[in-house]
């Protein structure tokens, strides 16, 4: 084998070397961007239960007041035709 024959060869694999490294740098990125996101659901639902909980409690505030009650009774007392 002649000196740029060599150097071809060298050439080639060192392209082949790059591009898989390339490659597999890219899946790598492609991974560690999905692992970024992994706990993005769990803080959604995190949020999503404290709002839930919160209008709950506001809730409660609410119906536990005397105006409440009475307009509730009386929708009750309507409907059951008393």
């Amino acid at each position: 084998m002649g000196h740029g024959t060599t150097r071809r060869v060298a050439n080639a694999a060192y392209r082949r070397t790059a591009e898989r490294a390339a490659s597999v740098t890219g899946r790598l990125r492609g991974a560690r961007g999905h692992l970024d996101d992994a706990g993005m659901a769990t803080a959604e639902y995190a949020i999503a239960t404290l709002a839930a909980v919160g209008f709950a409690g506001v809730l409660v505030v609410v119906l536990k007041g005397n105006e409440v009650k009475g307009l509730l009774s009386g929708i009750v007392r309507q409907a059951l035709g008393g």
